[in-house]
């Protein structure tokens, strides 16, 4: 495993992380704790140390199901969860986003994870006329002040409005940022916000980094989703244009000797804005799978860091 620096953080983190929203149940499976522990067990091999949830995957569910996973080497992980929204069932969410929802989100994410202190406390798809609001700012930083947060960050939209927001991160004591990117979706690189990245020293967490596992390769155009899959959104056209797009990148692109989704998650990797990928991690043979991803990534990259100890 390679190592790379937060933004300003100071945290040391694994280039390859675990994204827990399957955890929550809305992939199309139900997990249990002794699933969810296999699949840290096998994080741990790897040399992975980052973990990114939500408040609404599930009703705080996965920050529950990971937090009795790490309960054991707490202080060896960086939790980075989320706030800004509310599960009310499958795909369905509510925004309560005044001062006083997010102090009662803290203190609902603190109890589920089981922690004192949340490592990276990230806003959730705010829009820009939200994420602008000083008094819930004033909250993060009185709570950040307190000790219950060590970093803020901002998980943008995968919108327009994310490079405002990243242009805004540092001046309002942002430290980290986690976006939408990968080889199909390259709109961080488009609007210039990565540059922001860099210029401002943001850490940057790549979120859906194999396009919701279209990038493994494995799909055709006749696939279909169960109603449970947050995949099944997309019509039978888009799914068989996905599938085109990716047949070509992999003809034109990928290694032959390479697997597609170890490949895709080094290609984001790649960038020099992209400190680590956080894929979702359905199994331990797939934690094993990802994190070989480092593997294919040269050394050299500015963020590059010692292990942690």
């Amino acid at each position: 495993m390679h190592y790379r620096t937060l933004g300003s953080t100071g945290l040391n983190v694994s280039v390859i992380g675990v994204g827990t929203w399957q955890f929550g149940g809305e992939w199309g499976h139900d997990y249990t704790q002794p699933e969810v522990d296999a699949v840290f067990d096998a994080a741990r091999d790897a040399g992975i140390n980052l973990l990114d949830t939500a408040e609404c995957y599930g009703d705080h569910l996965s920050e529950q199901l990971c937090g009795q996973a790490i309960a054991r080497d707490r202080d060896k992980w960086v939790v980075a969860t989320k706030f800004g929204h509310k599960f009310q069932g499958h795909l369905e969410r509510t925004e309560p986003r005044q001062p006083e929802d997010i102090a009662e989100q803290l203190e609902d994410s603190l109890k589920a994870l089981g922690t004192d202190v949340i490592d990276l406390y990230q806003y959730h798809s705010y829009a820009s006329d939200e994420f602008f609001d000083d008094d819930v700012l004033a909250l993060l930083h009185k709570a950040r002040d307190a000790g219950k947060i060590r970093h803020l960050g901002n998980s943008v939209r995968d919108h327009e409005d994310q490079h405002e927001q990243v242009a805004a991160a540092r001046e309002r004591g942002l430290q980290a940022v986690q976006i939408v990117y990968n080889r199909l979706q390259r709109r961080p690189e488009e609007l210039g916000t990565f540059d922001l990245c860099q210029a401002h020293d943001l850490g940057v967490l790549v979120r859906v980094p194999l396009a919701s596992g279209f990038l493994s390769g494995k799909y055709t155009a006749e696939a279909r989703f169960a109603d449970s899959d947050v995949r099944s959104r997309r019509n039978a056209q888009q799914i068989a244009d996905v599938v085109e797009k990716v047949r070509k990148i992999k003809k034109e692109e990928v290694p032959a000797d390479v697997p597609m989704a170890r490949w895709a998650l080094a290609w984001c990797l790649k960038h020099p804005a992209v400190t680590c990928v956080i894929p979702g991690c359905k199994s331990p043979e797939q934690v094993s799978d990802n994190a070989a991803a480092a593997d294919l990534v040269e050394p050299g990259h500015p963020q590059a860091a010692d292990q942690p100890g």
